[in-house]
């Protein structure tokens, strides 16, 4: 939540002291969110006492004295993180790293001599705080690793994973583990078998992106006598690989997801598991544990099973060769691949009418050359072979969730849950004043939106030069989603239950969720003790998703700066994404490259800011620049290293 959004609502506190996670601005200035008063407290850089962002610390509040409510960290109770990427310097006999993460507002002294790693000045290092006792001197650390030469691919994909606390090898003892495991593979799925329902007689398909090595999930499909089909949703079963208190187990908790990069991979689990052993590879018996079926065309569901299973891919289908078949309605599997779009849509329908909300996410992709040099930058479009596997992995995921709501009875922090909040009152404010510049309007009563108002919105803009950017403006009104052993549903979706169950090779609250299912199907209540261990692990789930989520994105960004470097002076058109006092952000329309129009770079007239409009008018010539304008614009400057595009208009 932003700081404007509360500087109305303050109450006088009780206590001057209190507890909160520190956000740091790239001024140096902090700010903790204050649940008692409901605002914030600003912490000037003179007072952080060595906090750092997202640290937990106690704030004691200064006498307010302006409209600002101050103050100063006095503990820091929880390091949010010591680790560091950056690059070596030298100045006076002394080495130093200067971070590359902006809101780490001071420089980290080496204590040891860089020579021990190999390390010289101008290389991109990981170096760990060791100690910072006093806010007057810089803090102290140890280079844990050099990681290369800045602006190289490989060392700036590897500093992206590595700045936010995420490991590129896994342990000896990991390794040691999942090779055991996949020496033995084949003759364990054999004996394995009898222990399972067997759907190796059913046509089982995956469909995936092209580029795609680990499958999760297949889908099975088998006409009955009665017209209805049996729909499998299989799920790699890696819970029976991946033991509680094993090496695997303890490396997949402590990462909890993969990551994908634009150019790679960092899997949660080793590959021989990810890109084998659990992989619904064709042609090969695979353990799995499925949430199977019985529906009409319509969608409707007639009854549904649970349990682990064992099955044998046909076919590994890429999303493009699917809707070549739907499109064309001729090819290999049509009718079964049909029955299964039909069925999709109607479960989309159902969805919908319940009041899911329908975002179309932009997706950016490139290509790239074999030094990892970005060659192309496009649009990644969704298509209906998408939805088609997406709807099938919500149904599995909402109605397991439903089984352990059931199966619980209840009982508190029993099940681990996706959920989703309603949006907050002061986001929808902003939200509805960022439309009527843009022509939208959207309905608030009693302090919430309807879902129903929103898909009209979205609807209306979706074709528009400006769908962009209300799409990404929605979706930041919304709460996040989150995983937790307190279910309140999923406002999102329209669920009341809803769960992760579909991809757990790659996320590990979906590990979590078989464990738990496991014990529910044999009717086993599960113990306090592991419910109180996974109630940590959800939270520290959801951390590192957000962690992921944000090298993906830091991936992205580098590479589209990188795209521009050698395209300065080219002029392409846009769309106004952005309108600020210092200036106008442009989204490049073909690849999506947002930059920024400074505001001294419009020389034609003096431009005030309308906050209200989200414009800036010229004073003389009335020129108004808002939100969702059409604009050419010509590229003026790329900083790799601060992630920086430069544009200016042209006429």
């Amino acid at each position: 939540m932003l700081y404007s959004e509360h500087m109305n609502k303050k109450t006088t506190p009780t206590s001057l002291k209190f507890e909160g996670q520190i956000k740091i601005n790239s001024k140096s200035t902090g700010f903790v969110f204050n649940e008692e008063t409901d605002d914030f407290v600003e912490i000037e850089p003179a007072f952080l006492n060595t906090a750092l962002h997202h640290d937990n610390v106690e704030v004691l509040m200064h006498p307010k004295s302006s409209s600002r409510q101050t103050g100063e960290v006095t503990t820091i109770v929880k390091r949010a993180k010591l680790d560091f990427v950056g690059i070596l310097e030298k100045e006076n006999g002394h080495f130093f790293v200067v971070p590359d993460d902006r809101k780490m507002y001071v420089d980290i002294l080496v204590d040891t001599a860089p020579s021990d790693l190999k390390a010289k000045p101008g290389d991109k290092v990981l170096i760990h705080i060791k100690n910072w006792p006093n806010q007057q001197k810089n803090p102290i650390g140890e280079i844990m690793a050099v990681i290369g030469v800045p602006g190289d691919h490989e060392t700036e994909m590897r500093s992206i994973v590595m700045e936010r606390g995420f490991e590129l090898d896994f342990p000896p003892e990991v390794d040691k583990e999942a090779d055991a495991i996949d020496k033995t593979a084949l003759a364990h799925i054999e004996s394995e078998a009898t222990n399972r329902a067997d759907f190796r007689d059913r046509l089982t398909m995956t469909i995936d992106p092209v580029d795609a090595k680990d499958f999760d999930d297949a889908l099975s499909l088998k006409v009955l006598a009665s017209g209805d089909f049996e729909i499998g949703i299989h799920i790699a079963d890696v819970s029976h690989y991946v033991r509680p208190g094993s090496a695997l187990d303890r490396e997949a908790r402590k990462r909890a997801t993969s990551i994908y990069l634009v150019d790679r991979t960092i899997p949660m689990l080793p590959e021989v598991l990810s890109n084998n052993v659990c992989s619904l590879v064709p042609n090969q018996d695979r353990l799995t544990f499925s949430a199977v079926f019985v529906m009409n065309r319509a969608g409707d569901i007639k009854s549904e099973w649970f349990g682990r299973t064992i099955i044998n891919s046909d076919r590994r289908f890429s999303y493009e060769e699917v809707q070549t078949i739907l499109d064309n309605e001729n090819g290999e599997y049509v009718e079964t691949l049909i029955a299964l779009r039909d069925i999709a849509r109607g479960l989309r329908e159902k969805k919908i009418e319940a009041g899911a909300i329908t975002f179309e996410d932009t997706e950016v992709r490139f290509k790239l050359d074999e030094n990892g040099k970005p060659l192309a930058v496009y649009k990644k479009e969704r298509i209906e072979s998408n939805l088609l596997i997406e709807d099938f992995m919500l149904l599995a995921n909402k109605k397991v969730a439903e089984f352990a709501a059931r199966s619980h009875k209840g009982e508190p922090d029993a099940f681990v849950y996706r959920i989703h909040d309603f949006p907050n009152i002061e986001k929808m404010t902003n939200l509805q004043n960022f439309l009527a510049p843009l022509g939208y309007s959207l309905k608030i009563e009693d302090e919430k939106i309807s879902p129903v108002d929103l898909n009209a919105l979205l609807a209306k803009a979706e074709g528009q030069p400006e769908e962009d950017i209300i799409n990404r403006a929605a979706v930041r009104t919304m709460s996040k989603a989150i995983y937790s052993t307190r279910n309140i549903g999923h406002w999102g979706l329209a669920f009341t239950h809803y769960t992760h169950f579909t991809s757990p090779i790659r996320r590990y609250p979906d590990v979590l969720v078989h464990r738990l299912l496991d014990l529910y199907l044999k009717k086993q209540k599960p113990a306090r003790d592991l419910l109180a261990s996974i109630a940590e692990d959800v939270v520290h789930s959801t951390d590192m998703e957000i962690k992921a989520a944000e090298a993906e994105r830091d991936s992205i960004r580098y590479k589209q700066v990188e795209y521009l470097l050698d395209k300065i002076g080219q002029i392409s058109e846009g769309v106004i994404s952005g309108v600020t006092e210092w200036g106008i952000f442009v989204e490049d329309s073909e690849t999506k490259i947002e930059g920024l129009v400074r505001l001294g770079s419009l020389k034609d007239d003096f431009y005030e800011y309308d906050e209200k409009k989200f414009a800036l008018v010229g004073q003389k010539t009335g020129t108004v620049y808002r939100l969702g304008d059409k604009v050419k614009v010509k590229l003026t400057g790329a900083d790799l290293a601060k992630k920086n595009v430069d544009y200016e208009f042209v006429s």
